[in-house]
Order: structure tokens, then C-alpha cells, then sequence
């Protein structure tokens, strides 16, 4: 018994002298120090708090930055006035996806979908105004107001060229928060602004910059544009750019990306000016549609002014506009660029006398016109014959094109369009567009999902001259698809 706790007690030495030696050669003289500080005292693995002095005072006083102070609460001040009558809307809807099956059949399917954006209170009765494609194709559209208070929307109009719908809640007698229009033909380059909106589904955000441009133009089909360097990013669409005033300039429409694979803000934001959404909105609360002005008349887009073209018992026709005249002047304001004058005369109140001045003959005339409304207007070489009532299917085959959706990527890039996957050999589109195009638009409307697309197409080409708007490459074109050929009912046998 004795020699067995002799044994180990002389193991447990062995092993203590192995530690030890092994621990100092890792450790050296200083683990020898912890070592005794440890055994010695105790209390040292407690924590000792550590000393600290915080600064009592900011680097500079509010006095030495008084013009910066000042400003800071200017911008809180402004942001607590218009933010209130910014909502936040939620949309849900069904998307119909072209589908291949098995046999080689195109097939239809509805897929949900949701989706979200901002818009503007504008009318005490609670009109609030957003982008078209916020609720484009959506079955139900939910506003959030400020305060948390929600209601459901009645999409009272729309105006697809702009990109403007109009909507109204019913509050149960509420008083709705509404911002006022401002002057947009006031704004100028290097204007602060503000762009306030629900991006991502954060909720309100606001985000300051400067106007970077006053004249920019997306597509042959839509008036000009501000662009604007405060941030614009998915879910700000239909929020407003407000000035120092809290005034609505312009309504957050799109933003640039030159990186398709990863889009995002650039600083490149574009915003639709107020006068253009002003005057949509009235048209639409008044008459129920957007109205826009119309002079007859087909423009050059290399030479400003030039006619190139002027319709049948149009107002250009009435007034005695000749093809090969220069408009150099619209309602007293020098015409610079032809896209100038389109807008010019959009925005024609209907009725009114305009003069205009034209260069014609090495000499200025003085020609006074009336404006009408705006209708789908067809190049006099492309007058349309009536062909029968077609299939859908039909129509679409003889057609022989296929588009595609654009991919959330791409419509970060551009906001609504098809793109062309497919021309069939033989068909009335094979000489005419390209794999590729992006489509955007048909006649006067513009087209945001392949099957609004077919849809409208089938209708058009059965029974008339069908204009495409159509992006190729970095131009932007117009390409005409005839009417389909008319069918002959055979005569019967005598």
C-alpha cells in the first residue's frame, strides 16, 4: 500500500517538472512572473474598471457655424411639411407569361404579382398622384398615408405617354394633407431639390440634391424631363421632387444606369415637370382622360421645324402649312429642337389660336393655327384598308413576332418596354424589326408586359397601319407594320 502511493506521488512530481519545464520554455521569464502574480494575488483575475473623461464640448458652437445651423433647421422644417402628404403605395396584381409547352404552343400563364411605389396627396378630397407604371395591370392598390392609415384606391385615370396615374382615396370626411403645384418653367440648373418616396419598402425617405438638367427626353414619345442628381431608387417612382418652398416640381419617374448587369443610382435621377402632371391631372378630373394638342404635322428630327409632312384637313392644312416649311417660332418661343416644338404643341390648351412664324421661300410669314385634340396620326403613304375581323392568334401568327418582359435588371434601365426575341421568316415584321428592339410603345400607348402587348397589337394590325416606337442600339426609331392583307370571301359557284 505504501509503495503504491510512493509510485504515485513520483508520477505526479514527473508530471509537475514536465509541465513546469514546458510552460517556461513557451512562456520564458515573464510566464514565471504571472505565474507567482497569480499565486500570490488573487483578486488580479477580477475586472478593474478603466478611468475615462468624455469631452464636454462639441468642436464648434452653433454661433461659429450659424449660416450651416440655420440651414440644418431649414431642411427639417421642409421636411416636416411635405412628408405628410407623401403616401406610400402597395399594389398587388396577376401577370399573364408567355409560355412555350411541350408542342411547341404558346400558352398563357398568370403568375401574382406585387409591387410597390409613392405618390402625392394633391386635393384636400384625398387625389393622389403616381406614376402609371406604380399601378399598371394591378388588381388592388393600397395607400399608406403618414400617419399609418390606410385605404384602399380607385384609379381614377390615366395618362400612359407621361406616365402619370391619378388616384383617389375616401377618408370617411378626412381632410387630406395636399402639396401645391409649382411653376416647373421656373426651375433652372442648379435648383436644390428634394426627392421624397418609399424606396425598397423602407418607408418615407427624403433625399436632397440639385437640378442637373431641365431639357432631357427618354423617348420620342414623351415631353421633356428634369433630371436631378438627388437619389431616386426602386419604390421612389410617383413621389414628388419638391423645391425650397415644398412645392411639387416634378414627379420621380425613372433614373440612368449605364451597368445593366448591376444596375443602381447613379446620380442620374429624371423627374416629370409639374406643368405636365398639373395639366394631365386637370384633364383627366375634368374629362376623364388626359387631352393633348395636335397641329398635324410631321417633323424632321435632324432640321428643327422642318414639315415633312402635313395631314388631310388638319390644323397645319387649315392654317396653310406647306411641306418644306420651317417653324421658327411657336407661340412666341424660338424653336430650337423639333422634340421643343412637339412639346409645345401637346401642351396647347385645345381651341386656342396660336401664331406661329415659318421660314418659307427665303422669307419669314406670320400663320395663325388652331389646336385640336390629339389623335393617332398615320403617315398618308400607310392609309390603312380596312381588312375582316381576324383571330387573335391569327393576327399574331401572319404578324410573326415574339417579345419577351424585361428582366427586373433591365427595368431598372428603362422603366416599360418588350423586348424582341423572335422574327419569323415571311412575316409582315421579318424586314421591318430585329432580334433585340426593345419596344415601347404602340400607337399612343406605351407597352409594359408582353401581354399587353400582344393584346394591343392583335387589335391594331387587324384593322390598321400599326406604329411601333422602338429602341435600337442607342437610336430611338419608328417602324410602321402595314394592315394585314384584306381576305376575299370566295364567290360561290353558279
Amino acid at each position: 500500500m505504501q509503495q503504491g502511493i510512493r509510485r504515485l506521488i513520483a508520477l505526479a512530481a514527473v508530471f509537475a517538472v514536465a509541465f513546469g519545464t514546458v510552460y517556461f520554455i513557451r512562456n520564458g521569464s515573464q510566464g514565471f512572473s504571472r505565474l507567482l502574480k497569480g499565486m500570490g494575488d488573487s483578486s488580479s483575475q477580477t475586472f478593474r474598471p478603466e478611468r475615462y473623461t468624455f469631452p464636454e464640448r462639441p468642436p464648434l458652437e452653433l454661433g461659429d457655424v450659424e449660416l450651416l445651423a440655420r440651414l440644418d433647421a431649414e431642411y427639417a422644417k421642409l421636411t416636416e411639411a411635405v412628408v405628410p402628404s407623401v403616401v406610400s403605395i402597395d399594389t398587388e396584381g396577376v401577370r399573364d407569361e408567355l409560355r412555350i409547352d411541350g408542342f411547341y404552343r404558346q400558352r398563357l400563364r398568370r403568375v401574382p404579382v406585387q409591387g410597390q411605389g409613392s405618390g402625392v396627396i394633391v386635393s384636400h378630397e384625398g387625389h393622389i398622384v403616381t406614376n402609371f407604371h406604380v399601378v399598371d395591370g394591378k388588381e388592388k392598390i393600397r395607400v399608406t398615408l403618414h400617419n399609418g392609415d390606410a385605404f384602399p384606391a380607385t384609379l381614377i385615370g390615366k395618362d400612359k405617354l407621361l406616365d402619370i396615374a391619378v388616384l383617389k382615396v375616401e377618408g370617411n370626411g378626412k381632410d387630406f394633407q395636399p402639396l401645391k403645384f409649382g411653376d416647373s418653367t421656373q426651375v433652372r440648373r442648379g435648383q436644390i431639390v428634394f426627392a421624397i418616396g418609399n424606396p425598397f419598402g423602407l418607408g418615407e425617405t427624403i433625399t436632397q440634391g440639385i437640378i442637373s438638367a431641365v431639357e432631357r427626353s427618354l423617348s420620342d414619345t414623351q415631353r421633356d424631363l428634369f433630371q436631378t442628381d438627388a437619389a431616386i431608387n426602386p419604390g421612389n417612382s410617383g413621389g414628388p421632387l419638391v423645391s425650397l418652398q415644398g412645392e411639387i416640381i416634378g414627379i420621380n419617374s425613372s433614373i440612368y444606369t449605364p451597368d445593366k448587369l448591376n444596375p443602381g443610382f447613379q446620380g442620374v435621377g429624371f423627374s416629370i415637370p409639374s406643368n405636365d402632371v398639373k395639366s394631365t391631372l386637370l384633364s383627366i378630373l375634368e374629362r376623364g382622360r388626359p387631352i393633348r394638342g395636335y397641329l398635324g404635322v410631321s417633323l424632321s428630327n435632324l432640321a428643327p421645324g422642318l414639315v415633312t409632312g402635313v395631314g388631310a384637313g388638319s390644323p397645319a392644312e387649315l392654317a396653310g402649312l406647306n411641306v418644306g416649311d420651317v417653324i421658327v417660332s411657336f407661340d412666341g418661343e424660338a424653336i430650337k429642337a423639333t422634340a421643343q416644338l412637339i412639346n409645345l404643341i401637346q401642351g396647347t390648351k385645345i381651341g386656342r389660336k396660336v401664331p406661329l412664324v415659318v421660314w418659307r421661300q427665303q422669307k419669314k410669314q406670320d400663320i395663325e393655327a388652331t389646336i385640336v385634340e390629339s389623335q393617332v396620326v398615320v403617315p398618308d403613304e400607310l392609309v390603312p384598308q380596312q381588312g375582316k375581323t381576324r383571330d387573335k392568334q391569327e393576327v399574331l401568327l401572319a404578324i410573326g413576332l415574339n417579345v419577351r418582359d424585361l428582366t427586373p435588371q433591365e427595368r431598372l434601365v428603362v422603366s416599360n418596354g418588350v423586348v424582341v426575341t423572335q422574327i419569323n421568316p415571311g412575316g409582315l415584321a421579318s424586314d421591318r424589326l430585329q432580334a433585340g428592339d426593345l419596344i415601347y410603345g404602340i400607337n399612343e400607348d406605351r407597352i409594359n408586359a408582353s401581354t399587353e402587348f400582344y393584346e394591343f397589337l392583335s387589335a391594331s394590325a387587324a384593322v390598321q397601319v400599326t406604329t411601333l416606337h422602338v429602341v435600337r442600339g442607342n437610336r430611338r426609331i419608328i417602324v410602321y407594320l402595314p394592315t394585314l392583307p384584306r381576305e376575299e370571301e370566295a364567290e360561290p359557284e353558279q
